[in-house]
């Protein structure tokens, strides 16, 4: 399950930046909105790939 949290973290951070570079997510954005909806998801896939490597770790102690 971690495993999962880790692709999906790296997947949001991908799709933050094809949201700036193209801006267009279902519909085409303003570019001032682009930014901050790419800048979140990059920041949520980076709290998920962090959380994913701190769970990883945490379960490797326990064995």
């Amino acid at each position: 399950m971690n495993w999962l949290s880790l692709i999906t973290g790296f997947f949001y951070i991908v799709l933050g930046v094809v949201i700036i570079i193209y801006k267009f997510f279902f519909v085409i954005l303003d570019p001032t909105i682009a930014y901050v909806l790419g800048a979140i998801m990059m920041a949520y896939g980076a709290f998920r790939i962090f959380r994913a490597i701190a769970k990883i770790k945490e379960s490797r102690n326990e064995e």
